[in-house]
């Protein structure tokens, strides 16, 4: 692991800290160049991707994994090996709840990102790093990729392999500074590169 990212206190969180989280991914995804445009309409945008947002950071807390800074300054959400996004539940309730909050053809076209997401996830058991994002108002104090070193050597400890999808190619060096590698590029409906990253358990 690269001594360039020292570790940061890094814990679980809990249900208390959702909105936090929600605020957090809310900032951080708002001009990602993926999920940006997912939600086009720039002025409500944060209020509609924060209620996406809060459906996969509550469904997380399933799993232990769901990692935070002390005061959630930066949230990296875990699904770990054998375990899923969503319940089915949740997953069968998703494209109403977005129909709700946007319209249609938005909620149409996110659920088309991640069917094609879904579709090159790795058969083999990982631990999935769905979000990882650090709040604007924290920017550039390296908590974000303290936190995804504090997370690795988490999973180190368990020896397990990990993968993620970055939709920000200005990300690309910092997964690889940590020892993920590029696996695939996948061009999604909208036309935006995803390039899903590996790293082997150690």
């Amino acid at each position: 692991m690269s001594s360039s990212h020292p570790r940061v206190p890094v814990r679980t969180a809990t249900p208390a800290d959702v909105d936090a989280v929600v605020a957090t991914l809310t900032t951080a995804f708002f001009h990602d160049p993926l999920w940006g445009p997912a939600f086009p309409d720039a002025e409500r945008r944060a209020v509609q991707a924060a209620v996406m947002w809060r459906v996969y950071a509550t469904s997380a807390l399933r799993y232990p994994w769901l990692l935070v800074t002390p005061n959630v300054e930066a949230a990296a959400v875990w699904i770990p090996p054998g375990g899923r996004e969503l319940t089915e539940e949740e997953e069968n309730g998703l494209a109403e709840l977005l129909v709700r909050t946007t319209d249609e053809p938005t909620a149409e076209a996110i659920l088309a990102i991640n069917e094609q997401l879904y579709s090159v996830a790795p058969t083999e058991p990982c631990f999935y790093l769905t979000l990882l994002g650090t709040h604007d108002d924290h920017r550039g104090k390296g908590l974000g990729m303290g936190l995804l070193a504090e997370s690795l050597a988490r999973i180190d400890a368990v020896g397990a392999p990990a993968y993620l999808e970055s939709s920000n190619p200005a990300n690309l060096d910092r997964y690889r500074s940590v020892g993920f590698t590029a696996r695939d590029e996948l061009t999604t409906a909208t036309g935006h590169v995803v390039t899903t990253m590996w790293r082997p358990a150690r």
